[in-house]
């Protein structure tokens, strides 16, 4: 039986080339996409999967208002809440990675992940121990715990136990070998217990949040417990306390500077759901993995509408065939059976064939997500699994329920094809392709013009020619004279540079254009509005370098003496918030400080155009001394005549002058910044290409579906031309409906994409309006294609002859 099923199945195909190959080349698009979508899916959710503690650990997330939400708290925290029955353990870390020199036997190596933390971090996270063990890897002061990769490539065979190793001004002890299990949100090459110092620095201060703390609490279910308590905590010893030194009651303080609130975050569901991106190996992007699962279902779907309205269709052509099974002694379960297996054998060389796209296109895939996804994995293959029998259940199940209820004596007396018999299943097949590749056409435009309005948005400064070089600051926070000593290093600095040709302007602040990650917040009162803003430490020339316009007052300038002691500028935002007609010549009290501004900057975009402009204070680097440390790159303008020459004339001033044990790396301010909406450019690029991809398999299926229709009304196309009909007739004739299919479908689409689109554009803080150009422009654009496929069909059916059809009649 089966031999018999599949030389009819090989018959067929031979029979149906062309269709056949639509069928499975569209099927097997579709699949690929799942597959694609499927392997990030996967690769997103093993952050922290191997980890045994994972739904027991929590990081603290403090609430500081103004939407900010920070992975940080104060030193006390930890300390105190170790004493509560619910919490097991506690730990301290730093909140980032420190890339820098380790110096072994005189030999420099750059470790761009070390990481501090206290003695109880393996708790937390229990990497797998090839040397010592993880209770006692951090047990003392400087002791270190490194990786297996980075043990091999600092000591090659030695026994790296008890070895030393230069960190900074430091020696610390190797105590430990590890590596890890699985992918984790915290994955160091080197772990040292180095953060005590800055912890007593801190001691029972409620203000300062500098700390990252994880905490393992007992129970999961007491999260709400201990977060109640940590309020409690806070409005003992925080906000009690500032309360009574402003002279004003508590409810009072609170409806002033809000409550000094503190969530706890699982690290179960940190990677894709936390509310700060605080771990060092970054956070997913739930939105992006959701679009992209989505969309790859949809284009599926449409994969399989298109499949099951070929083969009801197809399944006209085969009317005889069954009725004769039939009269021989096929019953309907038997005919069911060969349909449902042929739907089996295409399905797999429909996923045959999506192996091979993904294969050929996962290096382009990775690039895309810059992802090293692999397609290797127990995991994939029982989804794979699935996803075949979802789509042969659904595929084959349909078209051979269809075909079994062929009536016998129908089939074979040949009028058969005149039955409006699944005629209904087919045309909602349709309507439905139409309503999804209207989705995208639609969806893309929009997508497309939200990109396109923040690649071209007046950011409020200009960066082209600007270089933004990587700039290390060596220092010691205990060495006595250190800010004076940086500050005189970037001057220096910069006046060497100044002197090379093609460099025109030099520049730095203590914050990085095009990111969040490296800014401070502190807050300022006025006139009882309490304003939290981003400390923009710059030296006199910064801001006159991106050519920020400054709307009221002056610039810092070095010719005012002032300048350097007590005078600021703030931003529009700033100045708003302040709810005064003209803010320049006012004073603010800025922590011990009584600061004057002495202009107004205009509004402009530090971290990207998609995030709200926040209130901003700036600062000489003279007048708030400390923000230094947080300089972490040098701006310069060059001359584009020379662009290449400059460049290479910095480099090399750079390795002998500033940093000869760091590579030189600078990026065009630019492009740097342009990477700040980077994955909603992605985004774009995703539903451009997924558009095309949908539209394909759509023409495909309406051309076959056409080819089909057209077929089955060649008599009466005979007939009609017979008696006179003209052309022009015919073909309205036979596009009339499929207009209205459009029509019908398109209508069906307005709705879901309007709502999901919409709810996409709230990402942004600065978004277009959703008009009716999207939709007017999708519309024409699939009518047009709907006409071009079909009227090509329909013309081709008119110019046959006609006694072709009707020498049978």
């Amino acid at each position: 039986m089966l031999k018999n099923w599949i030389r009819i199945f090989l018959y067929q195909i031979r029979n149906n080339r062309f269709f056949t190959a639509l069928n499975i080349l569209g099927l097997s698009i579709g699949i690929a996409g799942l597959i694609f979508s499927i392997l990030y899916w996967n690769d997103e959710h093993a952050y922290n999967a191997w980890n045994p503690e994972k739904d027991n650990t929590f990081q603290v997330i403090s609430d500081l208002g103004e939407g900010m939400m920070w992975a940080a708290t104060t030193e006390p925290m930890g300390r105190l809440l170790k004493n509560e029955p619910e919490v097991e353990t506690y730990c301290y870390t730093q909140d980032s990675y420190d890339g820098n020199i380790i110096i072994y036997k005189g030999r420099k190596e750059i470790i761009e992940k070390i990481y501090s933390a206290q003695s109880t971090f393996f708790s937390f996270f229990p990497f797998h121990f090839i040397k010592g063990n993880a209770k006692s890897a951090l047990d003392k002061e400087l002791y270190c715990a490194i990786s297996e990769k980075t043990a091999q490539r600092l000591f090659g065979n030695e026994n790296p136990m008890g070895k030393s190793l230069i960190y900074g001004e430091k020696t610390i002890v190797v105590n430990g070998v590890y590596n890890i299990p699985g992918k984790s949100s915290v994955a160091p090459e080197i772990v040292v217990n180095n953060i005590s110092p800055y912890l007593e620095e801190n001691r029972d201060s409620w203000n300062n949040f500098n700390f990252n703390l994880f905490l393992k609490l007992k129970n999961p279910d007491d999260a709400p417990a201990v977060e109640r308590k940590m309020y409690k905590l806070f409005y003992t010893y925080r906000m009690l306390p500032d309360a009574k030194q402003q002279g004003m009651t508590i409810d009072d303080y609170i409806k002033k500077n809000g409550k000094s609130l503190s969530y706890l975050e699982p690290l179960a569901t940190a990677r894709l759901h936390s509310r700060s991106n605080s771990y060092p190996e970054g956070q997913g992007n739930f939105q992006f993995l959701m679009i992209m699962v989505g969309l790859s279902v949809l284009i599926l779907i449409l994969s399989i509408a298109n499949y099951v309205n070929l083969a009801t269709a197809n399944a006209l052509k085969r009317a005889k065939e069954v009725g004769i099974r039939k009269i021989i002694g096929a019953s309907r379960a038997n005919i069911v059976y060969q349909f449902v297996f042929e739907t089996v054998l295409t399905t797999l060389f429909a996923i045959l064939l999506s192996l091979v796209i993904v294969e050929i296109a996962l290096p382009y895939y990775n690039a895309f997500l810059q992802k090293e996804l692999v397609i290797h994995s127990s995991q994939f293959y029982l989804e794979l699994v699935i996803i075949f029998a979802v789509v042969v259940a659904i595929a084959g199940i349909f078209p051979a329920i269809y075909v079994s209820r062929f009536e016998t004596l129908k089939v074979l007396k040949g009028n058969f094809g005149r039955s409006k018999s699944g005629i209904w299943l087919r045309n909602g097949m349709l309507v439905f392709q139409f309503a999804i590749a209207s989705f995208f056409m639609i969806g893309s435009y929009i997508v497309y013009e939200q990109i396109n309005y923040l690649a071209n948005k007046d950011l409020g400064f200009k960066g082209n020619q600007i270089l933004k070089i990587a700039y290390r600051n060596p220092y010691n926070f205990r060495e006595e004279g250190i800010k004076v000593r940086l500050l005189e290093r970037y001057t220096t600095i910069r006046r060497e540079l100044l002197k090379i040709d093609g460099i025109d302007q030099v520049g730095t602040g203590s914050f990085s254009l095009g990111s969040n990650s490296s800014f401070s917040s502190s807050s300022f009162e006025y006139h009882g509005q309490t304003i939290q803003s981003q400390n923009m430490g710059v030296d006199f020339s910064m801001l006159n370098m991106l050519g920020v316009t400054i709307v009221k007052g002056r610039n810092l300038s070095e010719k005012f003496a002032t300048d350097s002691i007590n005078s600021v500028l703030v931003n529009e935002t700033a100045a708003k918030m302040m709810h005064e007609k003209n803010v320049v010549g006012k004073v603010i009290p800025w922590n011990d400080k009584q600061l004057t501004i002495v202009g107004i900057v205009k509004d402009f975009h530090n971290a990207g155009p998609q995030d709200a402009i926040p209130p901003m204070v700036f600062f000489n680097y003279k007048t708030v001394d400390w923000m230094i440390f947080n300089t972490h790159h040098i701006y310069v303008k060059v001359n584009p005549k020379h662009i290449e020459k400059t460049i290479l004339a910095i480099e090399k001033f750079w390795g002998k002058n500033v940093d000869a044990d760091y590579p030189f790396e600078y990026d065009f301010l630019d492009k740097s910044y342009a990477r700040t909406y980077e994955a909603y450019t992605n985004q774009k690029n995703l539903f451009s290409l997924l558009n095309v991809v949908v539209i394909m398999i759509a023409l495909f299926g309406l051309f076959a579906l056409a080819s089909y229709s057209i077929e089955r009304r060649m008599k009466e196309i005979a007939i009609r031309k017979t008696l006179g009909a003209e052309t022009q007739v015919l073909l309205k004739s036979l596009s009339k409906q499929y207009i209205i299919f459009c029509i019908i479908g398109f209508a069906a689409a307005i709705f879901p994409v309007y709502f999901l689109l919409d709810k996409w554009l709230q990402n942004f803080a600065y978004r277009i309006d959703i008009t009716f150009l999207p939709f007017g422009i999708g519309f024409f654009a699939l009518m047009l294609l709907t006409l071009i496929v079909v009227l090509s069909r329909a013309y081709q059916a008119t110019q046959v002859e006609v006694l072709k059809y009707l020498k049978y009649e």
